[in-house]
């Protein structure tokens, strides 16, 4: 498992087009696993603060509840207007609930209470299309890898 910064390190262009289609829209979709193992799909927000991806949740909400007994968790980044300008971006890993939240608090004022998690990246998808030469180009990153790229007609 790796840090957001690590992943940035490893792979920095990679990082930074994931980053901006993560920032680019407010709201993502992600997955957790319910107690029966059946997968739970939730909005969700994330923010890069430190070396992280962290992402927070209500109080009490279902997916922090699926995250703090199983901590499996995917998050695809909104695709936009549908065109994959940019590229379509998803990761997995597992996330860890922030137990000092104090200067997270402190920077970014989300109401409370609250959950705050961090990703500990076990990959990152980036998905792209190159239209002139008619190609799907997919980029694979793991830590302590290089990128294993893909390219389908």
């Amino acid at each position: 498992m790796a840090s957001w910064e690590q992943f940035s390190v490893e792979a920095p262009a990679m990082a930074e087009a994931v980053k901006a289609r993560f920032t680019a829209t407010k709201h993502h979709v992600m997955a957790t696993l319910r107690a029966d193992g059946s997968p739970r799909v939730s909005g969700t927000e994330v923010d890069f603060y430190g070396p992280d991806l962290t992402f927070g949740s209500m109080w009490q909400a279902r997916k922090a509840l699926d995250l703090r007994r199983d901590a499996r968790v995917a998050i695809h980044a909104n695709p936009g207007d549908g065109t994959l300008a940019g590229g379509d971006a998803k990761i997995t890993g597992s996330a860890v609930e922030v137990d000092d939240k104090a200067a997270y608090l402190a920077e970014r004022h989300p109401p409370e209470p609250f959950h705050l998690f961090r990703v500990d990246l076990r990959e990152v998808v980036l998905v792209s299309v190159d239209h002139e030469r008619n190609v799907l180009i997919v980029e694979l990153w793991r830590p302590g890898r290089p990128i294993q790229r893909t390219e389908r007609d």
